[in-house]
Order: C-alpha cells, then sequence, then structure tokens
C-alpha cells in the first residue's frame, strides 16, 4: 500500500491519496465471491456453484467492486492515518479514482483533523471570586425535609377539610352542561393547598365535610394545555369520602436521636451545616474552575473543523438517548412531545459542542505549554483507587488494561492543568 499526503486549501483538512496494489484488490474480489455465492442463480448451474468468472459475466464484472472496496479500504485508511500520526476528527469524503480487476486500487479520502489551540494569557487570569455560605434557612430547610420523610398520616374524623390536608374525593366536571373527557375521578386524593388542580378548586374543598357534596365553579385558565377548555366556566360536582393529615414529628432531641447518630437536635443541625458546607464549597471549586477554562478560551484561538462539532454533537443526542430509554422513552417519541426534529436539538446543542471542545483544546494546549507530566506511580495510585471504588481491587484485567491507564494518565493531566490556572488565577 501507498500512500500521499496532502495538505487542502481548507484549515485543519487533508487528502490522502491510497494506492492498495492490484493483487490484493483481486483477492479482496475472490473472498466477496466466496461469500456471496450461496445467492447467485445462474441457468446450468446449480444454485450457488456457477463460477466466479461466470457470474462476473453474466451480472458483469463490476459486481464486486463496492463489496470488494469496502472489504480492504477502511483497514488501509485506518493503517495510513496512523502510519501519519494524523488526528483526525471527521467522517472520510472519499473518491475512488480507478476500480478495476487486475489494476491498482487508487482512492482518496479527504479527512478534518484536529486543530492546535493557540494560547493567549493563561497565566495570571482575572475571575470572580465563587463563594457559598450555609445559612440558618438552608439548615432549616433540611430539616424540614427531614420532618415531611419522617412523617405519619393520620386519618381526621371531627372537622372539615383544612389547608395542608389530604382529602380523597369523587369529581366530575361539566361544560355547558356537558360532561368532558378526562374530568371525571372517584376516590382521588388532593392534597389541599399543593395547587395541583385548577386555580380556585382547592380552595373550595376547604370547610367541606366526609360524606359532604358540593358543586364547585372554577374557570380553565386561557392558556390551558387542552384547547377546547381554555377560558371556560366548569362546575365541578365533588364529594369528599377521606381526610386525612400529614402529622410531622416535633424538631427535639428525641428527633435527631431517631433519624441521625446524634443525641442532640444542636449535633445534628451542627452535622448538616458542615455536610452543606462541604457541598458548596464543592460547586464554589467546580465553578471556579469553570470560569477559569472560560477566561483562557476567550483569549485563545482556535478554527474548530465542522467534522468535530457534528461528532460532539453526536455524543451529545446519545447521551440524552440513553437518558430516555431508562425512562421507556424513544427519541422519536420525545421529539414528538417537544414539538421539534433533530435537526432542531442539533442545532440547539451545538453551542454547547462548541464549548466543550474549546475547553478541550485550551486544556490540552496548557499541558503542552507547561510540560505537564504524570508519573507511573500516579496512575497506578488511581488505578487502584478507582478498583476499589468498583470492587475490582483482584481483576489483573482491570489493572493492565491500557486503555484504562490512558484514560486515566489524561484525567490526572487534565487536572493538573485546570489547578495550575486556578493557582495563577487573580481572584477578585
Amino acid at each position: 500500500m501507498k500512500c500521499k499526503v496532502e495538505e487542502t486549501k481548507n484549515a485543519n483538512e487533508v487528502k490522502l491519496k491510497i494506492t492498495i496494489e492490484a493483487e490484493k484488490f483481486d483477492q479482496a474480489i475472490k473472498k466477496v465471491y466466496f461469500k456471496n455465492a450461496k445467492y447467485f442463480n445462474i441457468p446450468g448451474f446449480r444454485k450457488g456453484k456457477a463460477p466466479i468468472q461466470i457470474v462476473e459475466r453474466y451480472y458483469g464484472k463490476e459486481i464486486f467492486y463496492e463489496d470488494a472496496f469496502n472489504e480492504i479500504a477502511g483497514e488501509a485508511l485506518e493503517e495510513a492515518v496512523e502510519k501519519n500520526k494524523l488526528e483526525i476528527v471527521s467522517r472520510p469524503d472519499i473518491e475512488v479514482i480507478q476500480i478495476e480487476k487486475g489494476k491498482d486500487l487508487v482512492f482518496e479520502a479527504i479527512m478534518q483533523t484536529k486543530p492546535e489551540a493557540e494560547l493567549g494569557k493563561y497565566k495570571g487570569i482575572e475571575i470572580e471570586k465563587i463563594e457559598y455560605n450555609v445559612t440558618d434557612e438552608d439548615i432549616e430547610h433540611e430539616l424540614k425535609h427531614m420532618q415531611e420523610h419522617n412523617s405519619r398520616i393520620i386519618t381526621i374524623e371531627d372537622r372539615p377539610v383544612e389547608k395542608g390536608d389530604i382529602a380523597t374525593i369523587d369529581f366530575e366536571g361539566f361544560v355547558d352542561g356537558e360532561a368532558f373527557e378526562g374530568g371525571k375521578a372517584e376516590g382521588h386524593e388532593l392534597e389541599i393547598g399543593s395547587n395541583t388542580f385548577i386555580p380556585g378548586f382547592e380552595d373550595q374543598i376547604i370547610g367541606m365535610n366526609i360524606d359532604e357534596e358540593k358543586e364547585i365553579e372554577v374557570k380553565f385558565p386561557e392558556e390551558y394545555f387542552s384547547k377546547e377548555l381554555a377560558g371556560k366556566d366548569a362546575t365541578f360536582k365533588v364529594k369528599v369520602h377521606e381526610i386525612r393529615k400529614k402529622e410531622l414529628p416535633k424538631l427535639d432531641d428525641e428527633f435527631a436521636k431517631d433519624v441521625s447518630e446524634f443525641d442532640t437536635l444542636k449535633e445534628l443541625k451542627k452535622s448538616i451545616k458542615e455536610k452543606q458546607q462541604k457541598q458548596n464549597d464543592d460547586k464554589a471549586k467546580y465553578e471556579t474552575q469553570d470560569a477559569a477554562i472560560k477566561a483562557v478560551c476567550e483569549d485563545m484561538k482556535v478554527e474548530i473543523p465542522s467534522g468535530m462539532i457534528e461528532t460532539e454533537v453526536d455524543n451529545m443526542i446519545k447521551e440524552i438517548e440513553q437518558r430516555l430509554s431508562y425512562q421507556g422513552i424513544k427519541l422519536s417519541q420525545y421529539l414528538q412531545m417537544v414539538d421539534k426534529k433533530e435537526d432542531d436539538l442539533r442545532k440547539e446543542y451545538e453551542p454547547q459542542a462548541i464549548e466543550a471542545i474549546k475547553s478541550r483544546l485550551a486544556l490540552e494546549a496548557v499541558i503542552k505549554a507547561e510540560k505537564i507530566k504524570v508519573s507511573n506511580k500516579e496512575v497506578e495510585e488511581k488505578m487502584k483507587e478507582m478498583a476499589k471504588n468498583y470492587k475490582r481491587e483482584n481483576d489483573e484485567e482491570f489493572l493492565k488494561n491500557e486503555n484504562v491507564k490512558n484514560y486515566i494518565k489524561e484525567a490526572l493531566e487534565t487536572e493538573k492543568a485546570i489547578n495550575l490556572l486556578v493557582e495563577n488565577a487573580k481572584i477578585k
């Protein structure tokens, strides 16, 4: 195989002219023939038994060209890219120059290559100080959540419905005297004050007693999702069957003992504050790192190839598909729900893709400029930590996996580059 590499007029783009020997191409034709011989039905021969020359004469000598090309071109292209140490970021645009049995196969592949960023200022960049402090309201909010989680539901029999109660009701809705679809339910549990029903509905349940029936007058919002009901006056016939109430435990030392390892409410509050402060500090750290990377990107010059953006968007769409699959939803169904086409979604994610690519290129440029290195010992220690986290301490295959090692090495280099940016930044 021969390969000639040329730069095109476009930035970050190369053209590879690849020549594969005639003998190798002819072998690929034979291989394709043997794979597909069983499908050929030629008069005078049992199905699949016609010699290659007869098949070519009957269907035309070009019958195997496309499959033979696909059989060897991909491998040849991969070999050429590796041999010339090219970092390709797009799918190849292929043009066949010569394809004929008994002759060399010649084709050209135009591909985009990974760009190299030209760093501007990356030391001494100015970024705003980011800090999040835990407030008393934050602690009270968490305690309220713990109260809710440890509450119990009690049945009320001696009073009418109050705000905050859970009322079990039957209802049926009418517009212009006619019942409408989806407007009827039996044994429905409704938390009064949750605002999950049409405005005004829950307020009119307040004061109703068990087994009481009542007609409630409401108006559907103008922006209601059902156009047939939007802005219409409606009457609901309602009957209350049961009233229940969420009873919250008292916030005291006993509560602290029940829900935690602490003996007093004061200790529990202190623990909540420490955990929340740790979360806040982590949030501030990541946002500071992000601000530093963005500042470097703003002062950096780079031309990102379209193929690189396309690949990044592809990966983002795949992540969306995966998340949707956990909910049992296909991407096509989601697009229908939000009234979008896939092209709309791709355009929507393009700015995010460009930002992600710029960040990676900036950090790679910093690693190169600062000659950041990671030792084998650092990689091994991180691998052992990962193995422990995934309970694979005794998995020799995992511990010796070169792909995992390379991934960890790159991650550690990136981490060092980010730390360098933050440590040398001017925090205002």
